[in-house]
């Protein structure tokens, strides 16, 4: 990796389309030489911008893509905290993605054993008994710095061995849930966190230009061998003083 792209957009309309066009971008890419796309979903801003923004790009074709998720609360899918619960009303309807094709926890098992049992659904779906390599992930940042349910000064962010973990002390809630570790992240071909709204100003620019203290999650999301973006409107750019790229309007990455 040779450090990350923070690109800045007038507003959230032109972000979404933009990353739209890059997971189509991304997978195009990988269906030219593979057999599928693999694409591991966040929830917060995401699902709304996606829902909208992905159905819009022309000739998409889903069919053989792999969805994963990067984290998920232990709750049933009918449940408004229910990422995957909120695609499938939201996106998943609107596109072709093959059902068996989207890997979703099991809810009703103890959040160990719903841990353990997401990482084997991993290691069948990429046939490894590694880590398993997403070509992008998508991913979002509280205004506490944590992004996957990968919270600061937490025991998972020490975590090296295990793909997914459970973890039971959320300090956000629902306390339970299903998180992908560091390792699986920094895994990716391509990393692209979305990040909007001034409130996000401070800890943007503590992620990306450094500060007190030991460093956030989401400043320790540093793919080994992949691209790294962040795509951020004005008002969560307008603390940052490095150097960043405002793309013309239409422009693809």
């Amino acid at each position: 990796m040779s450090g990350p792209r923070v690109v800045v957009f007038p507003s959230v309309a032109e972000l979404g389309s933009t990353l739209a066009q890059l997971v189509s971008s991304r997978a195009e890419k990988a269906l030219s030489t593979g057999e599928s796309f693999s694409l591991g979903l966040s929830g917060g801003s995401l699902v709304s911008i996606l829902s909208k923004e992905l159905p819009a790009v022309p000739s998409l074709d889903c069919s053989r893509w792999l969805i994963g998720f990067c984290d998920e609360r232990l709750v049933p899918f009918r449940d408004p905290e229910s990422t995957y619960g909120l695609y499938k009303s939201q996106l998943f309807e609107k596109i072709n993605i093959p059902e068996d094709r989207i890997l979703a926890i099991d809810p009703s098992l103890p959040v160990q054993e719903c841990a353990d049992d997401y990482a084997g659904k991993l290691s069948k779906a990429f046939n490894t008994e590694q880590i398993p390599v997403f070509d992008m992930l998508l991913l979002g940042m509280g205004p506490d710095g944590h992004t996957c349910s990968l919270f600061p000064d937490h025991p998972l962010l020490q975590e090296s061995h295990r793909t997914v973990a459970p973890i039971s002390d959320s300090p956000k809630p629902p306390s339970q849930r299903v998180t992908m570790t560091l390792p699986t992240v920094n895994a990716a071909r391509c990393v692209v966190f979305v990040t909007t709204g001034g409130s996000k100003a401070p800890v943007l620019k503590q992620v990306l230009e450094g500060g007190e203290g030991p460093a956030l999650p989401a400043a320790l999301v540093a793919p080994g061998r992949g691209e790294l973006f962040w795509l951020v409107d004005e008002p969560a750019a307008a603390s940052l003083t490095s150097q960043v790229e405002r793309p013309g309007p239409g422009a693809k990455l």
